[in-house]
């Protein structure tokens, strides 16, 4: 399979998720202000969620501008990656219906810390295939964001068993540690 087909799948079933999460969204009943806020949980996750969706997207891409070429290892890892946010939707939908309660939270944290670990098993196998000369490696040889973001999930599903908002806040931190695109692979490319 071609790099170019690998990111084409990757974009297409980022989308249908967001797709699916912004459909769980329902009209309000009426037509005031006060309709919308029954809404509120559901939105700000759904909003979360987007953020998060759109930071593996960006990565992704930034990600596959370092390879050359793919194969059956680096396949699997990016379906790896792609299962765990394809539960996404099902995280949003369960944190936004109980209002951020104590077990959604955590489920939504261990689903984030799954995407993690498969975004760095995805990082890892691309390196090794593309050996000692690989852009990624050159661009990624500190993995502090990504060992800190690991650190924090773990604190907020922890977390989040007692203080729920707080846990959040965890996640929250994570987010926008990465919300600022990684300009180590832009870097290492334009140096090359």
């Amino acid at each position: 399979m071609t790099k170019g087909r690998l990111e084409a799948f990757s974009d297409g079933v980022l989308a249908i998720i967001i797709t699916i999460m912004v459909l769980e969204l329902k009209v309000p009943e009426g037509s005031s202000w006060a309709s919308l806020k029954p809404m509120l949980p559901k939105f700000l996750a759904y909003i979360f969620s987007f953020i998060y969706v759109g930071i593996y997207w960006n990565n992704h891409h930034h990600l596959f501008q370092t390879v050359r070429k793919v194969n059956g290892s680096i396949l699997w890892a990016n379906l790896h990656l792609l299962f765990w946010l394809s539960l996404m939707p099902i995280a949003t939908e369960w944190i936004g219906t109980t209002g951020f309660a104590e077990n959604p939270v955590a489920t939504y944290g261990l689903g984030l810390i799954m995407c993690a670990i498969a975004y760095t098993i995805l990082e890892n196998l691309i390196i090794r295939n593309e050996g000692e000369s690989s852009k990624l490696k050159e661009a990624i040889h500190s993995k502090t964001k990504e060992y800190i973001s690991i650190i924090f999930y773990v604190l907020g599903i922890a977390t989040s068993f007692f203080y729920p908002y707080i846990a959040i806040g965890f996640y929250y931190i994570v987010a926008l540690i990465w919300l600022i695109p990684d300009r180590r692979i832009e870097k290492s490319l334009k140096d090359n």
